[in-house]
């Protein structure tokens, strides 16, 4: 009976079992998530609120009275360049398809992107929007290792090509698809994105510009630390956008996140309220909203990885080390990195980054290592995304110093030192006599 039937009904049932295994090798399309998407758009503006105004009055409160001014318009400022380049360029270099190491100009302007455009789940305009945010704080931080002596033109041009030069080609290493993403590096807000980078960055500068009058020993006392203590709760709260919104989902992984970073903060700042407790024989508000930013740095990396343990062993851990490292590089390395900039972000992230290798690990409360994936491996694939974050940070800023130093001079005139950045470099004053 089957040699009298046609050759195309023999081959229908081929066809469609061919067509099937096919279309089952095929990976849905992304659904809009509008649960995931409500929660990105309020993450983006925590971690938007935590540059502005977090940690401009964070810094803000460190300065003399004098410099409180300059300090705000470094952050304001540099929140709009980075905002324009991210739409320019940065964005399509981090997230643009390319290569292993650098993305490409395929999504300049945002081209090809409008309101049915999905990344996952979001639309790729708050995908876009949520990744500004972590473009706009990073190259701020940085800003914390060069007040009251830096040429306002130099802290924009400095910050414009080290976004595009250090930054946005490690963020598309690491959560662009890049090669430290395909070793499955654990980074999950921005341990080596952001805070090694910036820290890295912060000590490079701080060492080219020279120090303060008076470094160190004669430098005043920060002119409002209640001003500092703002600056730090808000930053406290952002976290929760920064750290939780890095799942990119409204579930238990943005959840546990969130209270990891909550974990390690609290630990972080209690910590450190001991430590210059046991050594000066009194706590000070500075240092404890200082200890609690370092807790909040060195958890970042590993937020989505771990467990409240593990919260809690990062915020300790982090405090002990960040303020030991503050003390190194003022004191013996004699670098005037005036907020501590390298010793609590750059130190803490890059502790956290390593550290999430072991903690990640189910017996202390963490999340595992995935097909395949061991502790031992993890360690390895860690110590070499810290070390090419911070050779290429590193050098891409000494070459990024030399041009900005060439073109437009890095130091203040001494005379404008003396009368303060706040008239001499904006002609306003923070407070009347």
């Amino acid at each position: 009976m089957l040699r009298f039937m046609p050759r195309a009904a023999l081959a229908a049932p081929f066809l469609l079992l061919t067509c099937g295994l096919a279309l089952a090798q095929t990976p849905p399309a992304p659904v809009l998530s509008p649960a995931n998407t409500a929660w990105i758009m309020a993450a983006t503006a925590l971690v938007l609120f935590m540059t502005l105004p977090g940690l401009a009055l964070f810094y803000a409160g460190l300065v003399r009275s004098k410099n409180v001014l300059s300090v705000m318009m470094h952050c304001v400022a540099i929140a709009g360049l980075a905002s324009v380049l991210w739409l320019v360029i940065g964005y399509s270099l981090a997230y643009g398809p390319g290569n292993a190491f650098i993305g490409d100009f395929s999504k300049m302007f945002l081209a090809g992107v409008g309101k049915e455009t999905l990344k996952d789940t979001l639309p790729e305009s708050v995908f876009f929007m949520f990744q500004m945010t972590f473009a706009i704080i990073t190259p701020a931080l940085i800003a914390g290792a060069y007040p009251e002596r830096i040429k306002f033109s130099a802290v924009l041009l400095f910050s414009g090509l080290w976004l595009l030069i250090v930054y946005a080609p490690v963020a598309h290493w690491v959560w662009g698809d890049g090669w430290l993403a395909k070793m499955k590096t654990m980074d999950f807000a921005g341990g080596l994105v952001v805070h090694a980078t910036a820290g890295i960055s912060a000590l490079v500068i701080a060492k080219a510009l020279g120090p303060r009058d008076g470094f160190p020993k004669e430098l005043r006392p920060p002119h409002n630390p209640g001003m500092t203590m703002i600056g730090a709760a808000m930053l406290w709260v952002g976290w929760y956008g920064f750290n939780g919104g890095s799942a990119l989902t409204a579930d238990g992984a943005a959840g546990m996140a969130i209270l990891v970073t909550h974990v390690s903060a609290a630990t972080a700042g209690l910590v450190w309220m001991a430590s210059e407790w046991a050594r000066f024989g009194r706590p000070s508000l500075v240092g404890a909203v200082t200890g609690v930013i370092a807790g909040l740095a060195t958890v970042t990396p590993a937020s989505g990885f771990i467990g409240p343990m593990g919260g809690l062993i990062l915020g300790a851990l982090g405090s002990v080390v960040c303020f030991f490292a503050v003390d190194i590089v003022k004191h013996r390395l004699k670098i005037d990195d005036s907020l501590d900039v390298f010793a609590v972000h750059g130190v803490g992230g890059i502790l956290g980054t390593l550290l999430v290798a072991v903690l990640a690990h189910s017996a202390f409360g963490g999340m595992g290592y995935g097909d395949g994936g061991s502790m031992a491996n993890q360690i390895k694939v860690q110590v070499i995304g810290v070390a090419a974050t911070v050779i290429w940070s590193a050098i891409a800023s000494l070459v990024i110093v030399a041009i900005v130093k060439a073109l437009v001079g890095l130091r203040v005139d001494p005379e404008d030192l003396h009368e303060g950045l706040d008239l001499t470099q904006h002609g306003e004053r923070g407070y009347t006599v």
